[in-house]
Order: C-alpha cells, then structure tokens, then sequence
C-alpha cells in the first residue's frame, strides 16, 4: 500500500457520520475531545497528499518549526485530556476508539518531538514525489481546478520550508544516509528539467476538465495553471535539485544505523512501537527474526524439492534468478498477468468474506519517475501499482504473493472496507501499518487456502514472500541496533530468498532510510495468525472463517492488542450461537 513518509497523517477519504448516542457523560466529552482535534487536524493539513479529497484548506501544510511547535502543543494538550478520562467509564464501542485515538496522537506526538520533520524523505517516499499523487487526480469542478491552482503556487514556500528543515536535520547529523542517496534525485531533475508547462505531470489534471465549464473558463484555469508551473514549481524543484546536490549529497551522514543519529536508540524505539502498535526491544524481534528464518528455510527446501531440482539452496535461487522461463518480456504481459490473478482471486472472495467492499480499483504501473528505487508494487483502494521497470528483476512466481497482497483480498480489501465504515468515528480510517501491514501478508498465506497458487514455484513464491518479511525482523534491527553494513543485509536476504538482486537492493535501502517500518509486517501477520488458531480451537466445528474475517475487518485498522481483544469476544460470541 502506498505510504508517504507521513503516514500516520494519512487521511482516507471517510464519511464523518455520527456514532450512535453517547451512552454516558465520559462518552459526551471523549466524542467533544476528538472531533475537536479531527476538525483542527483537517484544518492544518488541508488539500495535501496525505489528505486526499479533503475540502478544508486548499494549501499545502505548512512544515515550519513553528508550525511544528504548535502541533505538538496541541497533541500534548489532547493527551493531557485523554489522561483525564476513565477509559472504563466509556461505552465498549468508545473503548475501542480510546485505544485507536489516544495511540495515534502518542505516535503523531513522538514525530514531532523527535523532529522527524528533519529528514522528510526516504529510499521509499519523499515529500516532492508526494507531491506527484496530487497531480493524478482529477478535476471535476472549477474550484477544484481552483484549489489545484493554490497548490501549484504553494509548492515554493513549501519546498522552501522542507529545505530549511533539512539544514537544520544536516547541522545536527540527522539524515538520511549517504550510501542510499545515489538516484533519488532524478525525481526532483525531472520537474526541474521541463521546458513547456505543458508536458509537466503537474498540468495532466488540466486536460481533461469538465465539460459543463465553459470554453473560456477552461481557457482561463489552463493559462493560469501554465504560469504557475513555469514560474513557481519548475524553479522551486530547480533551487531543491541544487540543494540536494550541492549540500545535502555531500553532508549527509556516513553511518547507517537509527541509533547513531542523535537520541537514536529513543527515535529507534519510537518507531518500532509506531509501526509495531507493541512494546518490544530490539533483540526480541532479531531472535524472533531469526526463529522465523529458520522455519521459513525448512518449509521451503520441502517446496524446493517438489520442483525437481536436483540441486542445492542456493543453486535453486541462482536458477530462479536467472532463467528467463520466469520473467515477464513486457510490461504489458507483467500487467496482464497482474490482472488476470486478481479476477480469479476475485470469484473466489464470497467463499471467504461475508462482506465485501463497493469500491473498485485499477491496475497501474509504477511511475517511471520514481520506478528504478521504487518497491515491485504498492495497493489500495482505489490503485494497485505494479512496477514494471527492469522486467529481468520482476519473477512471475511471486506476482501472485504480490498481488494478494497489494489488491485482493489484501490492501484494496481492507482499505476499502475501512473507508466505507462511515458508522465510525472519523479517525478510525487512519492507516495503522502493524494492522494494514499484517492482514495483507495474512492475506499470501490465505492464497494457499483459495488455491490460486499453481505450481510448487508459485507456492516457493509465496514463501520467499513470508520470508522477506520474516528477514526484515533481523535486518531492520541487525542495521540500526547491531552495526550490521549494507552488504551484509543484503547477503542475508540473498541468501534466504528468492527476491531478485535489485529488488533486494532497493528494499534494504528502504530498511537503512525508513527505521522500524519494515517490522510492521510479519508481526501484524503473526497477531491475526494467533487469532485466528485460537478462534478456531476454541470454537471447534462452530468456527465460521467468514464471520472471523467479517469481525477482523470490522475494526478497520487498529493497534494489534484490539485485535486479540475483538477476536476473544468474537470467540464468546460464536459460542452463544446455536450449532448449524
């Protein structure tokens, strides 16, 4: 699923609609509390990425220590109030929200403390290509061309903000690391490089408007947009190359690890219980990697040999690296197949879900802009991204693994289920990753029970994906606790799994720059498999998968203890039923 680096800002589009009647005063004042913070959050974030569809405030956020400062004023103020409240004076409903709500500002509290506003980039997602989102939506109205209008003149002082943060992250050896930086400034040279206005991404919304607008309103809103590409986001990305290039490539720090930037181990630790909604040290989770690994290994040696290959390990690695017979020879048939996996995946849906989203997504590839250090494909409710760049690194035995991840039944699913809700409080389609994350790694090893995994590659496949996953818990804290190097991380990854050299390569830069994101996954996946067995125990033949995936999704996204408390009173529900 896509993330900006801001992820827990991330606002879903989601109907506001009113819960049902407070049950008591404790209720009254936690449902003043948020929707006080909701509406005030909306306001400072207004129209940008991280808010898609928003229609409060037309401009860019402003980044600004100050702004910062008055965010973070506002957020201890919140939790100073949240404090106050006694969670069990609250209906059961409401319990769930104070849990979601109070560790969401906790983890938006934190960033700013820990001045994440510093480095606004990673190998992954950067506050300019974000910017590049804003531009692929589409103008249905005169004042959303309007509105589109006050963002592409916004974009200076905006950069300019990002700028003086990041000379500020520089002064105090908080950066990104030099060895990750080589390319991620094609994106910037890109913008910065474009001679007619007309050719910008940034004017694409500006050719297709409605046509209820009059001819020379078109005409008006597409001269205006022109002018403030040529003379506002050209220069603006121009004077960022610069900066980029002539200072932040040559002073940006020389190690890797989270806890050698200043107050690392607490950033490190920060961003472990954001991405992981638990409080778990980082060598619990290298020994839990490490476990894993290892049973991972076995399942696949098993897998291995039902190929026939008469070979060891590595050598069954080095010919899925390189036998042609397993990648695609465009793009277009790397699409198709994509495609075709996702209506099969699609009749099967009612077997396992009773309820099923509205929303439909589409099939895109990854933009060629950011497709060389981009990951093999991103999803969500409205897109499934699919990277076709270097085809010689993009095998077809894990495009089914990717594809239950990315659209069904794993992020379009979820998110888009999340997203029609709208019975919940606002703040509960903020995307939690531990939750997201995990049910759409839970949702590859459901694939084997869907049978859409063909061949035994396919299944090596799915768990050269499991093993990813599993490999990140070692590597992401092997990097940032142990004083692991960029090769060694990716030895380990080469040498457990199938993922291709570049993909590996792309992805343990993504572990050096995005501390602690990478944990998210297996973890989650690993909280609903729990879950899920213990329901299954408990309930015997009274275990209905449907119902348990209908309660799980039910809650939207969610700190992972929620889940193991939804799923015991869901096994106390199922057992009151009568027997079928």
């Amino acid at each position: 699923m896509k993330r900006s680096l801001f992820g827990l800002i991330l606002l879903a589009v989601m109907p506001a609609h009113a819960q049902s009647t407070p049950a008591s005063a404790a209720d009254v004042a936690f449902k003043a509390l948020y929707s006080e913070e909701w509406n005030w959050r909306q306001q400072q974030f207004g129209d940008s990425e991280d808010n898609v569809g928003s229609a409060v405030n037309a401009h860019i956020p402003s980044v600004s220590p100050q702004a910062q400062t008055a965010r973070l004023a506002k957020w201890q103020d919140v939790l100073a109030q949240l404090r106050a409240l006694d969670p069990a004076k609250l209906g059961r409903d409401n319990q769930t929200n104070y849990a979601v709500y109070r560790f969401q500002v906790e983890s938006l509290a934190a960033d700013v403390r820990l001045r994440s506003y510093e480095m606004p980039f990673n190998s992954d997602s950067a506050f300019w290509s974000d910017l590049a989102y804003r531009a692929e939506r589409p103008l249905q109205t005169a004042d959303e061309a309007r509105r589109y209008i006050v963002f592409l003149n916004d974009i200076p002082a905006y950069f300019d903000e990002q700028i003086a943060n990041m000379r500020a992250g520089l002064r105090r050896g908080f950066s990104v690391p030099r060895a990750t930086l080589a390319g991620r400034d094609e994106s910037i040279a890109t913008v910065a490089a474009t001679a007619d206005p007309s050719a910008s991404l940034f004017y694409a919304p500006l050719k297709d408007l409605p046509r209820a607008l009059a001819p020379e309103q078109q005409a008006r809103l597409r001269a205006e947009a022109l002018e403030a590409i040529r003379t506002r986001v050209v220069p603006a990305h121009a004077r960022l190359l610069r900066f980029m290039r002539e200072e932040y490539l040559a002073q940006a720090r020389s190690t890797l690890a989270a806890e050698a930037l200043p107050d690392g181990a607490a950033y490190y630790r920060a961003q472990i219980r954001a991405y992981t909604t638990l409080e778990m040290t980082p060598d619990a989770i290298h020994q839990l990697g490490l476990a894993e690994v290892a049973k991972i290994r076995a399942a696949m040696q098993v897998v291995m040999r039902e190929t026939g290959f008469k070979g060891d390990f590595a050598a069954f690695l080095t010919f899925l690296r390189s036998d042609p017979q397993f990648y695609p020879k465009t793009a277009q048939e790397l699409l198709a197949r994509a495609a075709w996996i996702c209506k099969r995946v699609d009749g099967k849906l009612g077997r396992y879900f009773g309820l099923l989203p509205r929303n439909r997504f589409t099939i895109e590839p990854v933009p060629e802009a950011i497709a060389p250090y981009y990951t093999a494909g991103r999803g969500g409710p409205d897109t499934y991204l699919v990277n076709t760049y270097a085809l010689a690194s993009r095998p077809l035995y894990n495009l089914t693994a990717l594809t239950l991840h990315e659209a069904m039944p794993g992020h379009a699913l979820q998110t888009a289920l999340a997203r029609e809700q709208g019975e919940q409080a606002p703040f509960r389609a903020v995307y939690i990753s531990a939750f997201g994350e995990g049910w759409a790694l839970y949702a590859e090893k459901l694939g084997l029970e869907m049978g859409v995994y063909d061949t035994p590659y396919d299944r090596f496949g799915m768990l050269t994906y499991q093993m990813w996953r599993a490999a990140r818990l070692v590597v992401d804290t092997g990097i940032h606790t142990k004083g692991w190097t960029r090769e060694q991380a990716i030895a380990f990854m080469r040498d457990n799994s199938a993922l291709s050299l570049h993909e590996i390569g792309t992805e343990v830069d993504r572990y050096i720059t995005w501390p602690g994101q990478a944990l998210s996954y297996y973890i989650g996946a690993m909280t609903i498999e729990r879950a899920r067995a213990r329901a299954e125990l408990a309930l015997g033949s009274r275990f209905d998968l449907r119902a348990f995936h209908d309660a799980l999704l039910a809650l939207g996204s969610v700190p992972l203890p929620l889940v193991e408390q939804r799923i015991a009173r869901f096994i106390d529900e199922q057992g009151a039923l009568p027997l079928k």
